[in-house]
């Protein structure tokens, strides 16, 4: 059984950010890794954060970090971020649930 993934409107305009190949290359990565098994870690692509860090997923699509949570229950993935790898310490350090409160589909 396959997750739904929905995405806030942050990672929407991160995502209208990029150039078209990338973007391709992103919503791919993403649909293939985080739409059956999202919390399956990798040596390279799901990564698990450290405790109290949120959200609490990344995938790595080449350059490109996907930061997203798992609703379990709900067999649902919320991105809430594309992040270049470069940026990705300042974007974690920024992101508190408080930033996201509201925001969530």
């Amino acid at each position: 059984m396959s997750y739904r993934i929905e995405f806030v409107s942050a990672a929407t305009n991160d995502l209208r950010a990029l150039r078209k190949s990338d973007r391709v290359k992103v919503l791919h990565r993403i649909e293939r890794h985080l739409g059956h098994q999202p919390t399956r870690q990798s040596k390279s692509r799901i990564k698990a954060l450290r405790p109290g860090t949120y959200p609490p997923y990344r995938l790595r699509v080449d350059e490109f970090r996907v930061y997203y949570d798992v609703k379990e229950p709900e067999r649902l993935v919320i991105v809430f971020g594309v992040v270049l790898k470069t940026r990705s310490a300042a974007w974690l350090t920024q992101s508190t649930t408080e930033r996201w409160k509201g925001d969530e589909p």
